[in-house]
């Protein structure tokens, strides 16, 4: 798995770290693998960077996908001042990626040109980062049109992320939540998983945790949260039937408990 810093810049500049499946063919140099794969846009919490979760994503990149992770400008882990309000903002910065991406991998002369199935988008945050996906997949302020599954890791709704909540069809989404989480409490994760009465859902508890250690770390509940997202984008995003695999992966005894369709797993 190789990684890629790209600058993308309008009125705000963005960071983006580029990570994407790869080989190592027979002269040695480790290159992208070819072939179209989707994109999933990751989005960091408040004063976090990609390389926090540098597990979790390199996980997620092994498994088949582009990840680009977005360095927000306000609220990223280098910021002196970090602006926790600039979040209202998030939701843009994430979609302007997907549609940047999605043109210059299309164009070429890149080393992850052409490796974007154009189709298949998802995003996925954590904290702040959760919010953000979480109002692109339901919120009337932000919703996205090209994302087609979301994972919201220990995310919430913004206040001012404005407007109605799944007053359109969503995509399928996975919620995953800390029992013991200190930051964002469980009814948090609960409202968003609960608000949406008739699309694909499903709520990951993970027993015990709190707020970043699921997904920052690399302990047996970092590994639940690897094996059930990746088997949800295979499923969602990838399109390879993964659902079962799924159920099983996020039910183990003390650590993790999967639920679907509006039930809170215990």
């Amino acid at each position: 798995m190789r990684e890629h810093s790209h600058a993308v810049a309008t009125v705000r500049v963005l960071r983006v770290t580029i990570r994407f499946p790869e080989f190592v063919p027979s002269h040695g140099e480790v290159v992208p693998k070819a072939g179209l794969f989707p994109l999933v846009v990751f989005a960091p919490g408040f004063i976090q960077c990609d390389t926090s979760y540098h597990r979790l994503l390199r996980q997620w990149a092994s498994a088949g996908y582009v990840v680009a992770a977005v360095n927000f400008p306000d609220t990223n882990c280098h910021v002196a001042k970090p602006d926790e309000a600039d979040l209202v903002n998030q939701p843009g910065d994430v979609a302007f990626v997907i549609r940047r991406l999605r043109s210059q991998a299309n164009q070429g002369g890149d080393g992850w040109a052409g490796l974007i199935a154009p189709a298949r988008i998802g995003i996925a945050g954590q904290s702040d980062g959760g919010d953000t996906v979480a109002a692109m997949a339901a919120a009337s302020c932000c919703r996205d049109h090209l994302v087609r599954a979301v994972v919201v890791l220990a995310g919430a709704v913004w206040p001012a992320l404005h407007g109605s909540w799944y007053a359109s069809p969503t995509p399928p989404m996975l919620f995953v939540q800390g029992s013991a989480d200190s930051i964002n409490p469980v009814a948090a994760s609960v409202q968003l998983y609960r608000g949406d009465k008739t699309g694909i859902r499903y709520y990951l508890n993970m027993l015990g945790a709190d707020h970043l250690a699921p997904y920052e770390g690399n302990g047996k509940q970092e590994a639940v949260v690897a094996l059930v997202t990746v088997d949800f984008l295979n499923q969602y995003l990838a399109g390879e039937h993964s659902v079962g695999a799924m159920l099983r992966a996020g039910h183990v005894p003390g650590i993790a408990a999967l639920g679907r369709g509006g039930k809170i797993p215990s």
